[in-house]
């Protein structure tokens, strides 16, 4: 994870006239409080309720929230009632949803009980959830009426759907119950006194959750009690809020960065979670930012670079005198900075920090955001590693722009076999953090656990002098030309992505020349070719591509220049957190 500059004493003042709201002036004495140092998911979740019992804890966007007492009550109801109907520790039980608070009580229900979450994606497609539920041997599944469709097949190896959004059908193609009812039956049942939960231990498997990588095969990742608590107490102390702060989420929480430091640490600190319940798209955002006023929030870089690309960008290219005010390094950081103000707004004024990662951030709308005292961090990490390994302290003026900021607590980075010319070498991080191994591969957890704990990342990089880790791409996206130079493809997608005209791009290598497929944003392009012909507009594309090119190979080495640019028709494949999957454009006659 990789992070930022802290926000100007301007924007910190800024910050600090926002009204505290009422939940966190009531909470303000909770603040000197620390939850001892939990080393299970049921530790976690019980040391929180005894230290903030009455405080807002997690609910849906603009709707009231439970408190932590009321949320832990619902997560031991649940956690008997599983244990009633036959749910054993060790037992797998899948998840398969989008982002809400019974989301969240059904996985800390299953853990309660000694049970394995196996959370799925809900942008996987069929056949990748039917090898989960499959290889998993799922009996009960909590899921959502927009995933219904892909365990049809599944239906009779499945025991019980409960549907998490109380979606009900009488006449569906599978037999499901609504969260609602599920609950209510937990709530009227009552344990046997003699019956307790079986013994939970730190290093017990918590979850399973399977890879989306860029580089094809799914792997299934075992993550331990420890692993999950020492994360997020690690993330826990990169930066500061308030008990009863809100904590807005839209990102998947199936997906461990969302789950570890958008779940776990903000449960930690105390905070109030909200669920956004529909995709981030800044309609959404704006109106629910504006009610909710979050003071955090975490997302990928892609909604940020849109942000920059369709409302900063365009505010001012369109205005001449902004231009040219922005021509010069003090005009252009006033403007940034009046432009962050706005930005601040759009996300309800009370940002404190937002957290950024997942990807890579593209440089130019970093260096956006530091110059408009926009208050980010940045973080860089794997879900085998629960998953930061780096980024912050918030805070730190040490930590240089495009890095991913230093280790964070408790994780050892280290650099194995660095060029001596660049000190780039691949990132190895060792820490509590660190997975038990892949399910049923021995192979593949030999060959990224080695020397008793490192996690050998597949992620090139280096440390600078001040600790601060920077990302240079995959080893395995690497391309390494008939010179002998290793060129970084992700370094020139950054530069083309940052052009308007530019929505995503892959960099590859053919017959010992670079080029790059971009899919271009074609309402740009219908905007900058209104009342033209088909002809003209493919004309306006053609000298549009190779005018980028042009201009990127000016800011690049000899050995770097794309030999062409190729228009590509239809966006790339792509991770839960918005990553190329590369592996499946290796081949250029598949891909064109």
């Amino acid at each position: 994870m990789h992070i930022d500059n802290a926000p100007s004493q301007e924007n910190h003042r800024q910050l600090a006239a926002h009204p505290v709201t009422e939940t966190e002036k009531k909470s303000s004495d909770l603040l000197p409080v620390l939850v001892p140092t939990p080393r299970t998911l049921n530790e976690l979740i019980d040391g929180c309720v005894l230290h903030f019992s009455d405080v807002p804890a997690v609910g849906m966007a603009l709707e009231p929230p439970l408190t932590y007492q009321q949320f832990h009550q619902r997560i031991i109801r649940l956690a008997r009632f599983l244990q009633s109907e036959g749910i054993e520790a060790g037992e797998r039980v899948a998840l398969l949803a989008e982002n809400s608070h019974n989301w969240v009580t059904s996985y800390l229900a299953i853990v309660r009980l000694g049970g394995v979450a196996v959370p799925i994606l809900p942008d996987l497609p069929e056949a990748d959830v039917h090898h989960i539920l499959t290889e998993m041997d799922c009996r009960l599944i909590f899921i959502s009426q927009r995933q219904l469709e892909k365990i049809y097949e599944l239906k009779q190896k499945l025991s019980r759907i409960v549907t998490l959004d109380d979606y009900f059908e009488e006449n569906g193609v599978v037999q499901v119950e609504p969260f609602s009812s599920y609950l209510q039956r937990a709530e009227e049942y009552s344990s046997p006194a003699d019956v307790a939960f079986p013994n939970v231990e730190p290093g017990d498997l918590a979850a399973i959750l399977y890879t989306s990588g860029t580089s094809g095969f799914s792997k299934a990742v075992l993550l331990s009690h420890a692993n999950l608590c020492a994360n997020a107490l690690a993330a826990s102390k990169l930066l500061e809020i308030r008990a009863g702060s809100t904590f807005l989420s839209v990102l998947p929480i199936s997906h461990t960065y969302e789950f570890t430091v958008g779940f776990l640490m903000p449960l930690l600190k105390g905070c109030r979670i909200v669920y956004a319940g529909k995709a981030p798209t800044p309609a959404v955002l704006q109106k629910i930012c504006a009610e909710e006023r979050p003071r955090a929030m975490l997302v990928v870089p892609l909604i940020m670079e849109k942000i920059y690309k369709k409302r900063v960008l365009p505010s001012i290219e369109h205005n001449k005198a902004l231009r040219y005010i922005c021509r010069f390094r003090l005009g252009r950081r006033f403007i940034h900075r009046q432009i962050g103000k706005k930005l601040l707004a759009f996300f309800g004024g009370a940002l404190e920090v937002m957290g950024i990662g997942g990807a890579a951030l593209n440089p130019e709308v970093e260096a956006f955001l530091r110059d408009a005292g926009f208050p980010y961090l940045v973080g860089y990490g794997l879900t085998e590693s629960s998953p930061l390994l780096s980024g912050g302290p918030h805070g730190d003026k040490t930590i240089a722009l495009g890095s991913a900021g230093k280790p964070v607590p408790g994780v050892e980075i280290r650099i194995a076999d660095p060029d001596p010319a660049t000190g780039i070498g691949e990132i190895q991080a060792r820490g509590p953090n660190i997975m038990r191994g892949y399910w049923n591969d021995d192979e593949g957890t030999r060959e990224v656990l080695i020397d008793y704990g490192w996690l050998r990342t597949g992620d090139m990089g280096l440390l600078d002098e001040a600790g601060n880790l920077h990302i240079k791409g995959r080893s395995k996206s690497v391309i390494v030309l008939a010179s002998g130079e290793n060129i970084y493809p992700e370094t020139i997608e950054h530069k083309l992505n940052a052009f308007p005209m530019v929505v995503e791009s892959l960099v590859v290598e053919n017959n010992g020349l670079l080029e790059a497929w971009i899919y271009p944003d074609y309402e740009f392009i219908d905007a900058e070719t209104t009342g033209q012909s088909r002809q003209q507009r493919h004309q306006y594309i053609t000298a549009a591509l190779e005018r980028i090119r042009g201009e990127v190979n000016a800011l690049l080495p000899v050995n770097s220049k794309l030999s062409r640019i190729i228009e590509r028709r239809e966006p790339f494949t792509k991770t839960a957190t918005h990553k190329i999957k590369r592996y499946l454009y290796s081949d250029k006659h598949m891909q064109l």
